[in-house]
């Protein structure tokens, strides 16, 4: 009876070679490139096609991909194996230990057979002659890995070079990726094979030889695996535990510090389809030799690879050319050269551009200002006249702090930040063509916060709902928002809100700012962790006061904000922007110095390419795309599109809850990107808008918001708060100003809510 063989199919990689079609959302395991399935699905369809024995099936992946794996899988019968998910990357060292343990967890030992999720292999057959013909060496201890017959000089494989003869050699030595020269002699010599990364071992050999080589992978995998959380979906690697674990692969781990290595030469065709050069070798080719995918027109081509997904792609006259087109990119190149696409992709890459990162989605509307008339209507219809009633306390002063869904006020403390947010939110949309009481609001508003002066001429964080104070810490965030709301007020003609800006700043330098001149405290006592937030928020202020009033000082303010963020908040490694830090700005230690927060990804994206606009420091842009492009492939619920509340660095979800303002952010920073030199983002505003109003504002009652959405898209917010209106109105105002002149082509769908004919001098307003 053949062995039991626990199979482990590795599908962490990102496909970059691959690239405009793989990318790191949507790597190249996960497509079709033979016509026959995704290549996952493939690789598992091989491994349950094992003639005889018990053939269980684990998949180790990329815990970002664990929806696009169940989806996958759903229905597919793994023989007692599961899904494992690695919270981050950790190479393949790490991915061979954990099959290793999970074997001896479930068997106490036993065979275990590790292969890529992404090669082409010619058949199930000749595969599984392969490995059983290993089976007999692994059987006595020894590490297996399987040879590939070389057909032509490749520099793009590694290479083992073995002695001996018939279906069991010894390994001489593993060579790296060679020059040409040096493959060529490799091919003539007939003792070298190409190392197609399989991998057969029992699993107490494997232990021995982590032992022996890397016992700190060992033990902390092991760690790590002990403490996984099983789940129906499949079982979660904890995050902390994994991400210590040394990112190596296991040929320099173990294979090559190993003895006794056997090397099985393969009987089956193979192709790591690591190229447009492997992909044209495999494919079935017409009479010239070219592979056609997609809506093609070629004359007069020859042994040519041209894929394109969408739109027309029409060539004449080519000979050994690869062109993969997509929607959002095109890659050409010589056929020999198509393996050096991994350099456009390092340049994308530090340019900080979007089309690495993750794929344009296919239900994306694609004209833009198609969501003009329903947002239009609910700024102007809806929204504006409710809260510029039901959310005013005519009787204390001031606004509500929330109202409740069937728009009754709740009565609470008032927060000064949410004040400001009011007054401000009302100055924009005087600004934007209101015809509302913009004037009496802002004064109103302003008249109520000013109960809030503490006896230094700072601002109160939480004022009782008559007005009097009831926290007088003198916060950095709530002076920032108050700001933010005087240089708007100014701008729509308040008459006090230049002496108060005045005034506020003079707070701000004498009691707020660190006296080291390294930004400002949290707090006028200086007592708690430092913060990115409120230094975001001052910038933000701080171009809002330069718009206001032309004075340059305003900028310089703004420059010292974005010195920090080029020298302590932005991680060039992740793409994230840090929340905590110490008072050194040194990332705060545990939990809350991995903490990175999508939303304020958005904002800083945004306000960074404002100061660009201001100051002219063009290189900016890169980190604005970085961010955004950090907040799109890391940060969103795969399930519902919507950014979570928060994310570690190495993309682990730590917040699940999506909240409204982070899709209204997502909104204005996709707008502000749009035309800085990057990929038309038109698409991905009207999207991102449409995502705010399907799951945020379309389920309110007219002129509200659901704010808190879960992971699995139930709402669980209980009120409507006051202080998301700002986020709102702005981004909103935003996409009105940025799609007036276009064209409404069809009119989308009208929500359950919105059943009232729209009333045309609502566009007019919108864009006065």
């Amino acid at each position: 009876m053949a062995e039991r063989i626990s199979c482990f199919v590795m599908s962490g990689g990102v496909g970059s070679r691959l690239w405009p079609l793989s990318r790191e959302d949507n790597p190249k395991q996960f497509h079709d490139l033979s016509g026959h399935g995704s290549m996952l699905l493939g690789t598992i369809r091989r491994l349950k096609a094992r003639p005889a024995g018990e053939t269980s099936i684990h998949l180790i992946a990329s815990e970002r991909h664990a929806e696009r794996v169940r989806a996958d899988m759903a229905g597919i019968d793994l023989a007692g194996g599961r899904a494992i998910f690695e919270p981050v990357a950790r190479n393949t060292a790490a991915a061979v230990a954990v099959a290793a343990l999970e074997t001896i967890t479930a068997y106490g030992d036993g065979l275990v057979l590790v292969v890529p999720s992404d090669h082409e292999i010619s058949t199930e057959t000749q595969f599984w002659e392969t490995v059983e013909n290993g089976v007999p060496a692994a059987d006595a201890g020894r590490l297996v890995i399987f040879g590939i017959p070389p057909s032509q000089p490749e520099t793009g494989y590694g290479y083992i070079e073995a002695t001996g003869k018939g279906d069991v050699r010894d390994v001489a030595r593993f060579v790296e990726k060679p020059d040409l020269e040096t493959a060529r002699a490799y091919v003539a010599a007939g003792t070298f094979f190409w190392n197609a990364g399989i991998f057969l071992f029992r699993a107490s050999a494997m232990r021995a030889a982590f032992r022996r080589h890397q016992p700190d992978i060992w033990e902390m995998a092991e760690r790590a695996h002990a403490a996984a959380a099983s789940e129906v979906s499949g079982t979660y690697l904890p995050q902390g535990l994994y991400s210590a674990i040394p990112s190596v692969s296991i040929d320099y781990a173990i294979m090559e510090h190993a003895s006794g290595i056997a090397m099985v030469p393969a009987s089956f065709r193979w192709s790591d389809l690591g190229s447009w050069q492997s992909l044209l070798d495999v494919s079935p080719t017409d009479a010239t030799g070219n592979v056609s995918i997609g809506d093609v027109v070629a004359i007069d081509c020859e042994h040519s690879y041209l894929r394109s997904q969408g739109r027309l792609l029409s060539v004449i006259g080519l000979k050994d050319i690869a062109i993969v087109a997509t929607a959002d990119a095109t890659f050409v190149a010589p056929v020999a050269k198509s393996q050096e696409v991994k350099r456009i992709v390092e340049q994308l890459e530090k340019s900080g551009r979007l089309e690495t990162k993750f794929t344009p989605a296919h239900d994306r509307v694609l004209l833009p200002g198609a969501w003009r008339q329903r947002v239009a209507h609910w700024l102007f219809e809806e929204t504006l006249p409710l809260w510029s009633k039901a959310g005013v306390d005519e009787r204390n002063g001031g606004f509500h702090e929330a109202l409740s869904f069937e728009g009754v006020p709740l009565m609470k403390p008032k927060r000064m930040r949410t004040m400001a947010r009011q007054v401000y939110a009302f100055s924009v949309a005087k600004l934007r063509g209101w015809d509302g009481d913009a004037d009496r609001l802002i004064a109103h508003g302003i008249e109520f916060m000013e109960k809030g002066r503490t006896k230094r001429g700072g601002w109160a964080r939480v004022l009782h709902e008559g007005g009097a104070i009831a926290d007088d810490c003198e916060d950095t965030y709530d002076h920032a928002c108050v700001l933010l709301a005087l240089a708007h007020a100014h701008q729509a003609g308040n008459p006090d809100a230049l002496r108060l800006g005045q005034e506020t700043f003079a707070f701000l330098d004498a009691h707020l700012e660190d006296e080291r001149l390294t930004g400002f405290l949290e707090t006028s006592d200086g007592t708690e962790l430092r913060r990115t937030n409120p230094h975001m928020h001052l910038l933000e202020a701080f171009l809002a006061w330069h718009t206001a009033t032309g004075e340059r000082g305003y900028l310089r303010r703004a420059a010292r904000i974005i010195d920090l963020f080029r020298s302590h908040f932005f991680d060039a490694e992740s793409w994230t922007l840090g929340e905590y830090f110490d008072n050194s700005w040194r990332p705060a230690a545990g939990e809350q110095g991995q903490w990175t927060e999508p939303g304020h990804h958005f904002e800083w994206a945004s306000l960074l390419v404002e100061f660009v606009s201001k100051s002219r420091q063009a290189d900016l842009i890169p980190f604005a795309r970085k961010l955004y492009a950090s907040a799109i492939a890391n940060g969103l619920n795969r399930s519902t599109g919507l950014a979570y509340g928060a994310v570690s660095r190495s993309a682990l979800p730590l917040d699940v809850i999506s909240r409204s303002w982070p899709q209204a952010e997502a909104i204005k920073a996709a707008i502000a990107l749009e035309g800085t030199g990057g990929p038309d983002l038109k698409p991905e505003i009207e999207a991102r808008v449409g995502h705010l109003f399907r799951w945020h504002i379309d389920p309110a009652p007219l002129g509200m918001w659901i704010d808190r959405i879960d992971e699995k898209g139930r709402v669980v917010a209980t009120e409507v708060p006051a202080s998301i209106f700002y986020h709102l109105v702005t981004a909103l105002m935003q996409y009105l100003d940025k799609t007036e002149g276009t064209a409404i082509i069809y009119q989308l769908p009208a929500s359950p809510q919105n059943t009232r004919t729209v009333d045309p001098t609502a566009l007019g307003k919108a864009t006065a």
